[in-house]
């Protein structure tokens, strides 16, 4: 039973938050799925640019907590182009035992409530 490893949680988080964006209209201007690489996603909508960062989130952490310490520079980043900067956790567990690591075998839960503004 393989156990995702970290990039592959990000591109999991990363699958999630994208098919969001494309649902909702947006256009895909950069995507970055580097770990450690901000944001994930530049995208556009209404002529606005949007700048979103994304976390994999592993159980019990609280996938909508985040630092704003580490925010505030990519805010500023997003300043200097006039975009807006959004953060979207997205919480995962492995769905037979919440304890147990994520694998690619099993099933997997989400808890993602959107992005949300900073």
């Amino acid at each position: 039973m393989p156990k995702l490893n970290k990039q592959e949680l990000h591109n999991l988080a990363m699958n999630i938050v994208g098919k969001e964006l494309e649902d909702k209209g947006y256009e895909f201007l950069g995507v970055n799925s580097e770990l450690k690489k901000n944001p994930q996603f530049v995208a556009l909508k209404d002529k606005k640019l949007h700048f979103v960062v994304v976390r994999a989130i592993e159980y019990p952490d609280d996938p909508g907590a985040f630092d704003p310490s580490f925010l505030k520079d990519i805010k500023e980043h997003a300043a200097k182009f006039n975009a807006k900067t959004f953060y979207a956790g997205v919480g995962l567990a492995n769905s037979s035992d919440y304890e147990k690591p994520i694998s690619s075998d099993e099933d997997y839960v989400v808890n993602y409530s959107g992005w949300q503004e900073i």
